[in-house]
């Protein structure tokens, strides 16, 4: 028994008959097979389950699927198959801003939300921006210069 919860989930419209108070992270990773996105602190404090929730950032282990039902969801698998996504993406492996990977697709996330708001970010605009992601490998100063790649190279599409 469950409840039918209906979404967009990466453009597409899915349905789930499940617990509503199961965590949306599970539901992405079980039930969808959408593994980048992460489990990192189970807390909502590391940002390695960041998702696209409304075209807003949100850590995807503290909410459950049934507050999901009508919404839209964007999780990195389908971010990377936007020409935005593309682009920030090949700017983190460019700019040398991977390395376990880990902690990526929730930077991304980040990085699309900011870049979202502000097409010419300044480095504090960054670092707040990323404030909720947590990076043990990479360090913070390679993943803020990969965003400021990106926002060169994606300018025109930030701009429209």
């Amino acid at each position: 028994m469950g409840t039918k919860i209906s979404f967009k989930l990466n453009g597409r419209d899915v349905s789930i008959t499940t617990d509503p108070l199961r965590r949306l992270i599970d539901v992405l990773r079980e039930d969808f097979d959408l593994k980048g996105v992460k489990e990192g602190c189970s807390e909502g404090e590391c940002g390695a389950c960041s998702i696209l929730f409304n075209g807003r950032m949100v850590t995807s282990c503290i909410i459950p699927v049934g507050a999901a039902d009508g919404q839209s969801i964007m999780t990195i698998e389908g971010l990377r198959e936007t020409e935005k996504g593309k682009v920030i993406i090949n700017a983190f492996a460019d700019g040398g801003a991977v390395q376990c990977g880990f902690c990526i697709p929730g930077m991304v996330i980040a990085a699309y939300c900011i870049l979202e708001k502000n097409p010419n970010p300044s480095e504090d605009d960054i670092r707040l921006g990323i404030s909720g992601n947590i990076c043990r490998c990479t360090g913070y100063d390679l993943i803020v210069e990969s965003i400021r790649l990106a926002a060169k190279r994606g300018e025109a599409l930030w701009k429209k």
